[in-house]
């Protein structure tokens, strides 16, 4: 199921990412300004960071994780190969279009803590870093596709929107893949009770089996807001590809037609990245996770270079460390929560990492001119994203249902 859930991924990813890096040419072909390019892809990245805080809790409070799992596929689904329609709907074309790419970033928002928890329910089998670490290999291995498949059919179209119709295809099989699976994995209230017990997958020391006994079911535990905040820390230093495409085009004089080429090779590290800490997670934990905020410090340093390889090879550790980000942090997360509350947990933790990407994106703007001050800045974001991650590794090992995922073999 992990491998159904992760194919599943892979192919609205490569809809979704195969569409984001066309969002800027095609707005400005339909009259925006770069200002309301600006606003609308703005604009779409809040809404899947900060509406995760609503739908995570609304899926919590129903149950119907599928439900809220189909319909967010659906929507990115829908809304993506409908941008194809925009050049010709003209005066309307522009509304249009930047309706339709808020509405791809908004399913998002509605899909993600309800799928993170069905994945983490799956998940438990296998390890839930590496179900997590297997699942973001596929989701990422969409993501290098999609850029690549709009390319080559913009290449021999000569046309925007063409691209957009084409990954209507990848969807449909991504829909078709998530209605077989419904029927096949339960929603975790069933999963959660059976693995309840000591002999459940995970070990008896993990929290589903524990059920968080000595914590209230209402609240989400202290180790867990810490970690939480530690995540605005570092996400405030994880700067946004944009800047870093800005820079290539700007600084390093990469042809434009070169940059989903440089986004792809970013995808390959961070599957990279995910396998890799998925599976030293199921053996040391979250102790693994304090290489994140040492990536992020260097990114700048690197990224910001004036020469191209320094420059690649920063690109190369914001995919290692976006991939992290995306996968083995939610393990942990599921370690940390009590499955009835993971919905809003996910939510929670996404409205953190969203604060922090826009203060980040603030950071980056102010600071992009002068590189020793942006380089300060965010290396003392990350000292403080360290020291609460330590604590929250520490504090969590205290607690005997902290403990991550099944024994090693």
């Amino acid at each position: 199921m992990v491998l159904g859930f992760g194919l599943v991924s892979l192919a609205v990813d490569a809809v979704s990412d195969g569409a984001r890096p066309l969002a800027g040419p095609l707005l400005a072909q339909l009259g925006a300004s770069a200002l309301a390019v600006g606003l609308v892809t703005g604009a779409a990245e809040a809404a899947a960071q900060g509406l995760r805080l609503v739908f995570g809790p609304w899926a919590d409070g129903t149950g119907k994780y599928w439900t809220f799992t189909i319909a967010g596929y659906a929507l990115t689904v829908g809304c993506v190969p409908l941008l194809a329609v925009t050049p010709v709907a003209g005066a309307a074309g522009l509304m249009l279009a930047s309706a339709l790419i808020i509405g791809d970033r908004v399913g998002k928002a509605v899909r993600s803590p309800a799928k993170t928890v069905l994945l983490a329910s799956v998940a438990g089998p296998v390890g839930r870093g590496r179900g997590f670490a297997v699942h973001k290999s596929l989701d990422l291995a969409g993501a290098f596709a999609g850029p690549l498949i709009a390319s080559a059919v913009i290449v021999a179209t000569g046309s925007l929107w063409p691209a957009f119709a084409a990954l209507a295809i990848p969807g449909a099989l991504a829909m078709a893949l998530l209605f077989r699976m419904r029927g096949r994995v339960p929603e975790p209230q069933r999963a959660a009770e059976q693995q309840a017990t000591p002999n459940a997958p995970g070990g008896p020391d993990t929290p589903a089996a524990l059920g968080h006994a000595d914590m209230p079911a209402e609240r989400l535990s202290s180790e867990f807001l810490v970690f939480a905040l530690s995540a605005f820390f570092w996400s405030a230093g994880l700067v946004a590809f944009g800047v870093i495409a800005f820079h290539l085009t700007a600084a390093v004089d990469v042809p434009v037609s070169a940059v989903p080429l440089v986004y792809a090779a970013a995808m390959a590290a961070a599957a990279l990245g995910a396998l890799a800490s998925g599976y030293a997670y199921d053996r040391a934990g979250g102790a693994v996770l304090l290489v994140l905020p040492v990536l992020i410090a260097s990114i700048p340093v690197l990224a910001f270079s004036a020469s191209m390889g320094p420059v690649l090879a920063g690109v190369l550790v914001w995919g290692a460390a976006t991939g992290i980000q995306d996968s083995t942090v939610k393990a942990l997360v599921a370690d940390l929560v009590v499955p009835a509350r993971q919905g809003t947990a996910y939510g929670v933790f996404a409205a953190f990492e969203g604060g922090g990407a826009l203060a980040g994106g603030a950071l980056y703007g102010a600071l992009y001119g002068s590189r020793p001050a942006l380089t300060a800045a965010v290396a003392a974001l990350q000292a403080v994203a360290m020291v609460l991650l330590a604590a929250t590794v520490v504090r969590s090992r205290r607690r005997p249902f902290a403990e991550p995922g099944p024994e090693p073999e």
